[in-house]
């Protein structure tokens, strides 16, 4: 993991203040200020979901046709699962009716999904690439818990870090020996890849069992410690 620091921040000097309990000629020094820091990881999570659709005038054919697809996969998808590896799952399916200019239902089209998520990108492309009765519409890179944990970890610790170098600095500035933590927030989040996911959506002609090509790519965890001291 790469920590990279992406900004500090010094919000805003408040002058002299007074408090309810501290006497009205004693001034209160106070400063509000922010540190930020992020750390960037790799997707360590694939999700990549797949489908078919079926169209026809009678809606239970349709919906045996689905039902026939998404049988069909789940049976070879199965036999390569693997907890945390490559998990299988259904996704959406339902049928919804067409209609002809006059209004009437002139037949029905429905969407049946399975979805692949999982650690072992291998075991899910080359699985995708098996299922000859669907297609991929779409893949998606994340983070696992652990992975997700152990950044926010990293990035806490700069943040708070640089939070506390600020405050003795400024205090120093201001000619005040040291400083006690008013309040203080701490929050984190994911940000947006660095590198965008590839993906084939469709296969060649000729290579229905070739694996679908995926690859991951970098993504920013990133904590902000917020809040204001007082100087003494």
């Amino acid at each position: 993991m790469k920590i990279i620091i992406a900004s500090i921040a010094l919000f805003t000097w408040a002058g002299t203040c007074f408090s309810e309990n501290i006497s009205p000629s004693l001034p209160l020094h106070r400063v509000n200020l922010s540190a930020r820091a992020s750390v960037q990881v790799v997707q360590d999570l694939l999700t990549m979901t797949l489908t078919t659709v079926r169209e026809g005038a009678d809606a239970q054919a349709v919906q045996a046709q689905l039902k026939s697809a998404l049988d069909a996969a789940l049976i070879v998808a199965k036999k390569d699962a693997r907890p945390k590896l490559m998990d299988v799952h259904t996704g959406r399916f339902g049928l919804a009716p067409r209609y002809g200019r006059d209004g009437k239902i002139t037949g029905w089209q429905g969407t049946a999904e399975l979805v692949l998520e999982g650690q072992d990108f291998v075991r899910i492309s080359e699985t995708a690439g098996k299922l000859t009765t669907l297609t991929v519409a779409n893949a998606s890179f994340g983070l696992t818990q652990t992975q997700r944990d152990g950044a926010r970890a990293q990035a806490q610790d700069q943040a708070i870090a640089l939070f506390r170098q600020r405050a003795a600095e400024i205090a120093k500035r201001f000619d005040f020996g040291s400083y006690a933590l008013v309040e203080v927030s701490v929050n984190d989040d994911e940000g947006a890849p660095f590198y965008q996911p590839k993906m084939m959506a469709a296969r060649a002609v000729g290579l229905d069992t070739a694996p679908v090509p995926v690859e991951a790519g970098l993504t920013s965890v990133s904590v902000t410690v917020s809040g204001s001291v007082q100087l003494q």
